[in-house]
């Protein structure tokens, strides 16, 4: 970037993120593979709970206008704030902030509203935070500034050869990118967070379900001059575009980067360069000249892991996962979180290593609801197109009392699709697992992407809210430990959880909730007791038979 460039951003620049080039460490308890932003928090999730870690990727670095998903849900701004990273990748913006109003819905940039005024209603529903919109760039920057303040080693330019599961850890071979020169990393568990390409999947034969595409799409990033002329100086950030040649998210990525969508297109088809610009050109709605930064293919499909966990290798983020575009990298990190704590648990002699087949149990079957949800919606939102364009969608010139009813029609037409899914925000819900201590009584709601209520039943996130009047939260209060949630008077059954607890060598922390906000949506039990990735894990009046001893064998995956 140049100064006028730099002066446009307050001074920030991550365009380009360049990773430590030097040599991982040859023994090591977990190495992550994957440099991402999945892989970077997996490291700092990990290294904050103990767990010696390191980090290789085959690239020596990111680019902000490669970057995939820049909108982070309110969960994944609560993982943010836990780190205690939320203010700094606040200040990583690439554009001004006040360009972020909400998603529009319109015909063009320049050009007619289709859907009410989004601007500034907070979009963090029933969570104490708010949706935060950052590149990937954004956030590998700050993570690698806090694993640099940790020690924990980063290498960028090694591939991945092999990997040789052994009865006691993992031999990864690596080769240095530039020279071939080779590595050997022993470590006692390997984490891929490699992507949809997955070296650590593909090595250890781990295969994947889902149908394939049949149809595939370009996500672009274009560049543009000047043009405040015409959508002014402070343009609406993120938008959806429906007219008769552009379809699709046109966001911002810096003042002058924006990502837009063209396709579909058969698979064998290569729309060349002139045709691609033609499309992003049309979700502006003006004359303007644009330069082609990148052109991503993407699909609308599933493709999920067979398993999450194999052995001593456990997938993460895409390496586990691919869908329909719109939230993924959130599941990514949903991910991390589930796994840091059984992990570092199992490490430190705390749980049995069959803790760890809880990750795949929980994440792979909500990795699923997403999914299929992140699926039909696209199908959902194609018909709906069609079904537009079929009756025309005016240009924007046509000022005629014709085009303004059909704009009108096509308006009360998108405010009947939902396209709000608090469920599949807050709804993360781990109802088959070996390491919750469930009820079974019948009155489980069934999982729905669009409806979400404050329930903090076992295998839900732990509702959150306010713990005192200066701010403080339920979540923040709870931390990265387990915790007691105590509405009851029984001091001796908080007593027999923080003695178990202490044998195990679990940090637990009891915390009374009978006359703060927070305890308001806790009124069903007496006790509840919530796991380090804030999910509840048991809740009763009184102790089970076995006692405090048989909550937490189950919850650590000896039960």
């Amino acid at each position: 970037m140049t100064g006028p460039d730099l002066l446009l951003t307050g001074g920030r620049d991550v365009h380009q993120v360049h990773f430590p080039l030097g040599t991982p460490p040859g023994d090591v308890d977990v190495l992550v593979v994957g440099a991402g932003p999945v892989g970077l928090s997996a490291a700092i999730e990990l290294r904050g709970r103990g767990v010696d870690v390191a980090v290789v990727d085959k690239a020596t670095g990111a680019t902000l206008v490669r970057a995939g998903a820049m909108g982070h849900s309110p969960r994944v701004v609560e993982h943010f704030r836990r780190w205690g990273l939320l203010q700094a990748i606040r200040d990583e913006w690439t554009f001004p902030p006040e360009w972020n109003r909400g998603i529009r819905l319109v015909t063009s940039l320049a050009g007619h509203d289709l859907g009410p005024d989004p601007a500034y209603r907070r979009q963090g529903g029933p969570s104490s935070e708010e949706a935060l919109r950052r590149p990937q760039s954004a956030l590998q920057k700050v993570f690698l500034t806090r694993l640099a303040e940790l020690g924990v080693p980063v290498g960028g330019g090694w591939e991945l050869r092999a990997l040789d599961e052994r009865a006691d850890g993992v031999e990864a071979v690596l080769a240095q990118v530039a020279t071939g020169e080779r590595h050997l990393v022993r470590a006692r568990y390997v984490i891929g967070a490699d992507g949809n390409r997955s070296s650590v999947r593909t090595l250890s034969g781990i295969e994947r379900d889902g149908d394939r595409a049949t149809e595939k799409r370009y996500r672009l990033i274009v560049r543009t001059g000047d043009i405040r002329d015409r959508v002014g100086p402070a343009p609406s950030g993120v938008n959806i575009v429906f007219n008769e040649r552009s379809s699709g998210f046109l966001a911002a990525v810096s003042h002058r980067d924006w990502r837009v969508y063209a396709g579909p297109y058969p698979l064998d088809h290569e729309p060349t360069e002139s045709e691609l610009i033609g499309t992003a050109a049309a979700s502006f709605g003006f004359d303007l000249d644009l330069e082609l930064i990148s052109a991503t293919v993407y699909y609308d499909a599933s493709r999920i892991a067979q398993t999450f966990r194999k052995g001593r290798v456990l997938l993460a983020g895409d390496a586990a996962h691919v869908r329909t575009p719109g939230g993924n990298l959130g599941e990514g990190f949903g991910d991390v979180v589930n796994l840091g704590w059984k992990l570092a648990a199992v490490l430190h002699g705390s749980a049995p290593d069959t803790l760890l087949e809880s990750y795949d149990e929980e994440r792979r079957r909500h990795n699923w609801r997403v999914a299929d949800h992140a699926l039909e919606r696209s199908r959902r939102s194609r018909a709906v197109l069609a079904e537009l364009r079929a009756e025309g969608i005016p240009a924007d010139s046509d000022g005629s009392a014709g085009a303004l009813e059909r704009r009108e029609r096509i308006r009360a037409r998108l405010a009947t699709e939902t396209v709000a899914a608090p469920g599949v925000t807050f709804d993360e819900r781990y109802d088959q697992s070996r390491a919750i201590w469930y009820e079974n009584d019948g009155k489980e709601r069934v999982w729905a992407p669009d409806v979400y209520e404050d329930d903090p039943r076992p295998g839900h996130r732990a509702p959150n809210g306010a713990v005192d009047t200066y701010g403080g939260t339920l979540h923040d209060r709870i931390g990265a430990g387990f915790s007691l949630l105590s509405l009851g008077d029984d001091r001796s059954l908080e007593a027999s959880f923080e003695d178990a607890a202490r044998r195990r060598g679990v940090p637990l922390a009891v915390v009374h909730l009978g006359s703060v906000p927070a305890g308001e949506t806790y009124r069903d039990a007496a006790y509840f007791l919530v796991r380090p990735d804030q999910h509840v894990a048991w809740r009763g009046d009184d102790l089970p038979e076995g006692g405090a001893d048989a909550v937490l064998d189950r919850v650590l995956g000896a039960g």
